[in-house]
């Protein structure tokens, strides 16, 4: 029996974490949060940045194709703007984790609607680059049931 993979999936400047708005985002890298995934993983991870919405609706199609385990997703600036997000959420049958490094709601008010949170699972915020790893530690208690 093959174990299914968690796609994290991370949308638009985040590959310039570390350089960034440090003081918002922190110094930490996507790579070095790929590391950090990877190393956390219990199973298979697929990793991937687009700067590109159509790309990440792309992906979470793959991924539900493939049956993957969860979808975590960072949106970036898309979680505010994107019903085609919102709607590949609703289309697919696996589970997706919002995720972000930052609060949104403690940000600009336009970053207070997600409407990618409209459709995922769960969110988790706020808590930088370890908010991943709690974001895998949920997809894990999705596929238990928890």
């Amino acid at each position: 029996m093959t174990t299914k993979a968690v796609h994290v999936l991370n949308g638009p400047n985040l590959d310039l974490l570390g350089v960034r708005e440090p003081e918002i985002y922190g110094t930490t890298t996507l790579a070095d949060i790929e590391v950090m995934c990877r190393d956390a993983a219990k199973g298979p991870l697929v990793f991937r940045q687009t700067n590109h919405e159509g790309m990440l609706v792309d992906w979470m199609h793959e991924a539900n194709a493939e049956g993957a385990k969860a979808v975590l997703i960072n949106a970036g600036a898309y979680t505010h703007t994107s019903i085609a997000l919102l709607d590949a959420i609703r289309a697919i049958r696996t589970p997706v984790i919002e995720v972000h490094l930052s609060d949104p709601s403690t940000r600009e008010t336009f970053r207070h609607l997600s409407y990618v949170g409209m459709a995922a699972k769960k969110t988790v915020q706020g808590l930088g680059a370890k908010g991943y790893i709690v974001a895998l530690d949920a997809a894990a208690q999705l596929e238990n049931g928890e």
